[in-house]
This record gives structure tokens, C-alpha cells and sequence, in this order.
């Protein structure tokens, strides 16, 4: 596997990936996340522009899995991580989040943010064997608190949610 920055025509198969990828919550009883559109081409693209999305692509370069990245608050915020499910267990998703870790210091970023589930075995119990650890409210910037906000108004607080940091 090769962790690359995006390319153009990478966009609308990071659609594929992520819509693949999301299946699997219909079976824990989460079918509106399963079925949640991905991030539009625009949001893609905007991403790719920024320099904050990579894909981890296999045999002819074809990606398999891939992450989205933003700056919050002076830190390294990882947007998604989706790897198609014929591609799993590999860890992919560990080498992409690695490979934003690496370019966010070399940004000079504090830290890694996210926000997820925290009670689905491949979110936040995830990234807590990633290094993350789970922030208190007392402990989320203004960044977070918006991103939540988000979150919440599109329906995700149906499941309990939580942000998460892991220091660069």
C-alpha cells in the first residue's frame, strides 16, 4: 500500500470507499449513519486544495481508504477515516492517521483532534489504542464546540458522541 496525497480523479471513489465503509453501522442498529451521504465533491475537493486529504491506494494505485483533515483551533483535526471493508484489518486507517500526524508536525501542530462515537467498538475505543484520549467538556476549544454543534444538528446525537486528542 502507498499513503499518497489525493488526486483529483481519487474524488469520487473516497465517495465509494466511505459509502462501503459506512454499512457496517446498519448493523448495530445504526442504519441513518449507514445510509448519511459522504462528503460532497466540492467538500472533497476543498479538502484536496488545503493539502488535508490522503489515501492509502493499492494494486494501480486505486485507493482503498482514506483520510480527510482540517486545521481547529491550531490542531490537527481528522475529519473522516474510512476504509473500504475488503481492505480491512489491515491497518490502514492507523498508517493514514500516522501519515496526518507526520504532515501536522510538520505544520507545527499541537495536536490530533477528533470527534466520533464513543461506544462503537471501531470509533472511540479505536482511537483511544491509537493514543487519543477522550476530552472533558471543560476541555474543548471553540473549534470542537462547533463541530459538535454540527453533529448535533444533523442527527448524530442520537448515539452518545465524544472528542478526542492525542498530543503531536
Amino acid at each position: 500500500m502507498e499513503i499518497r496525497a489525493a488526486a483529483e480523479n481519487d474524488l469520487p471513489l473516497l465517495r465509494d470507499i466511505e459509502r462501503a465503509a459506512g454499512r457496517c453501522f446498519a448493523d448495530i442498529g445504526m442504519r441513518a449513519v449507514a445510509e448519511d451521504e459522504p462528503p460532497s465533491l466540492a467538500a472533497l475537493r476543498a479538502h484536496r486544495e488545503a493539502g488535508q486529504v490522503w489515501v492509502a491506494a493499492g494494486a494501480g494505485g486505486v485507493p482503498v481508504a482514506y483520510l480527510l483533515a482540517e486545521d481547529v483551533d491550531g490542531c490537527a483535526h481528522i475529519d473522516q477515516v474510512s476504509v473500504h471493508p475488503d481492505h480491512a484489518g489491515r491497518r490502514l486507517g492507523r498508517a493514514l492517521i500516522e501519515h496526518a500526524a507526520g504532515r501536522a508536525r510538520e505544520r507545527g501542530s499541537a495536536a490530533q483532534t477528533l470527534t466520533t462515537f464513543a461506544e462503537v467498538p471501531w470509533n472511540a475505543p479505536y482511537y483511544e489504542r491509537c493514543g487519543f484520549r477522550r476530552l472533558r467538556g471543560d476541555e474543548l476549544t471553540p473549534g470542537l464546540r462547533r463541530i459538535r454543534a454540527a453533529e448535533a444538528a444533523h442527527g448524530l446525537d442520537r448515539w452518545p458522541r465524544v472528542c478526542m486528542r492525542r498530543e503531536l
